[in-house]
């Protein structure tokens, strides 16, 4: 279950290199997504709102510096580039422009790992620090509370709902499945079984509703749920 818990989001226009740092990561229980296209880069990154970005600096048609400044016009996500190029000019433009780390290949596979794992826990309690609560069309989800916020408005969440929304808050825009919440819930010692999970989901909708939000969990017969 770990590998949906921390999100990583790689920007390299090389296939051979793309698929091997997406199972270098995912055998490090990451979870990854790997576009191909990076004509909307930007706006990728801030609808998956991943933990950390990987950004190749060398990209067709744009640089990997152009995409992190951008980027931090709308987002505080961790950036560690990835780059052939060795010129120690090029590393400090990095930093400046709002990268993390910097990183040049060929890169050891340990080394990677143990930086990233560096700055994940540099910004990962920066983040928990400063009470960032997680925020999805609007609907904000606080854990330590158990509710949920649309503008000035609440709702009470169980235990349970609570669990259910915070996992798929772990992966927006993408389906989660059933029997993924249901190990999900179990991992945490809160037992669900299949008939349970869809009354919740109810209960979750109706909350929803009263909050002014229609349509938030979307359901995929013989797929899952996703927000």
């Amino acid at each position: 279950m770990g590998k949906g818990r921390i999100h990583i989001f790689i920007i390299e226009d090389e296939p051979v290199i793309r698929r091997e740092l997406k199972v270098l990561l995912e055998n490090a229980m990451y979870r990854v997504t790997t576009p191909d296209v990076f004509d909307r880069i930007v706006s990728q990154i801030v609808e998956c709102r991943p933990d950390l970005v990987l950004l190749d600096v060398n990209l067709p048609g744009i640089s990997g510096f152009d995409i992190c400044t951008c980027l931090r016009e709308q987002s505080a996500v961790p950036v560690i580039f990835l780059t052939s190029r060795t010129d120690s000019m090029d590393e400090l433009n990095g930093i400046l422009m709002g990268g993390d780390d910097y990183i040049t290949k060929p890169y050891q596979a340990p080394l990677l790992l143990a930086r990233i794992a560096s700055v994940l826990k540099r910004t990962r309690g920066t983040e928990e620090k400063e009470g960032t609560l997680p925020v999805w069309k609007g609907v904000q989800l606080d854990t330590a509370k158990c509710c949920l916020f649309v503008q000035e408005q609440k709702a009470e969440l169980t235990k349970n709902e609570m669990k259910i929304l915070h996992r798929l808050y772990q992966n927006p825009g993408e389906f989660v499945s059933r029997m993924d919440l249901i190990e999900y819930l179990w991992e945490n010692r809160v037992f669900i079984d299949d008939n349970t999970l869809s009354v919740h989901i109810t209960k979750i909708r109706e909350k929803l509703k009263s909050l002014g939000v229609q349509d938030f969990i979307e359901t995929k017969r013989g797929i899952g749920y996703r927000i």
